[in-house]
């Protein structure tokens, strides 16, 4: 049983303020109103969200709105082209921690046989997250809300890794959960990993996946990979980047298909029409990773 904590309490409430901000920004709720909302003192809420997004409530709502994301849209295409241009690649930094991974087919994964994952559910800034790590590099990364939730995407898990050796492993869990959801400026860059995952981490803040999936569902988590943070993409973007733009309904699949969140950003990918859309792990959380992300850019960490 997962008990909750106080960081996930935490993340609760900004999850309801974001909504009720959302439902109700045509209004402009004044701090009283919002707090109410999630049961906090107007002072206590005003520090738990500046503390949790580095900006005001009302900013980081302003982040989502449409008018914003479409320019953002358009931002990303120039972005990602001169970065193409540049001749960068998912080898090169294409994530604000330095992702990088290894991918094999269903068949190859077969071919090879199982792995030895080491797991365990942990506390992040945007809820309960269950994480997988292999030798070769992480392998699950999954979002969570209730006791039932956690026991489903565990089985999802070993089922996605079947014929693997699955062990639980605490303090590995959140070593490597601090160096993925906290600033690189936020912890010691020259903490050694665990004897354990040396294999699977290179120098400073590298991190490196190890993904199964189709060829085509490998080419759409690679676009993914460089998308940089605080930009947004969509379908139809990726689908033009893997060289296949008719192939819209096959991307919005691979991306709903993605088994590590978050480190590859499928959140970053909305509609057209700057709508956010639907996400894997809750729409809610989608809003808060964009909102957050979006800041964090801003602030230049």
């Amino acid at each position: 049983m997962i008990m909750q904590t106080q960081a996930e309490l935490n993340y609760q409430r900004i999850a309801q303020a974001i909504e009720y901000l959302e439902k109700n920004f045509q209004h402009q709720p004044e701090l009283d109103e919002v707090a109410e909302q999630v049961h906090v003192s107007p002072f206590h809420f005003q520090r738990l969200f500046t503390e949790w997004a580095g900006i005001s409530p009302k900013r980081f709502l302003q982040y989502l709105t449409v008018d914003f994301l479409k320019s953002k849209l358009k931002e990303t295409t120039t972005v990602v082209e001169a970065a193409e241009a540049a001749g960068l690649s998912s080898q090169s930094r294409v994530y604000d921690l330095f992702t990088t991974l290894e991918a094999v087919t269903p068949q190859e994964y077969k071919q090879r046989g199982g792995i030895t994952i080491q797991y365990g559910f942990t506390e992040t800034r945007f809820g309960t997250a269950l994480l997988g790590i292999s030798e070769r590099g992480i392998c699950w990364l999954s979002f969570i809300q209730t006791d039932g939730d956690a026991f489903a995407s565990l089985e999802e898990m070993k089922t996605y890794w079947h014929n693997s050796v699955f062990r639980e492993n605490s303090e590995l869990v959140e070593e490597y959960a601090l160096r993925i959801f906290t600033s690189p400026r936020q912890h010691k860059a020259n903490t050694p990993p665990p004897e354990s995952l040396s294999v699977a981490r290179d120098k400073g803040e590298r991190l490196h996946l190890y993904i199964k999936g189709t060829n085509f569902q490998i080419k759409v988590w690679e676009a993914l990979l460089r998308l940089p943070i605080g930009h947004v993409t969509t379908y139809q973007s990726i689908a033009n980047q893997i060289g296949n733009p008719k192939a819209l309904q096959a991307v919005g699949s691979a991306v709903g298909a993605n088994h590590i969140a978050y480190l590859i950003p499928c959140h970053r990918v909305i509609r057209k029409d700057g709508i956010l859309g639907e996400y894997r792990w809750e729409s809610v959380r989608k809003k808060s990773i964009l909102g957050w992300e979006m800041a964090k850019s801003e602030q230049h960490l």
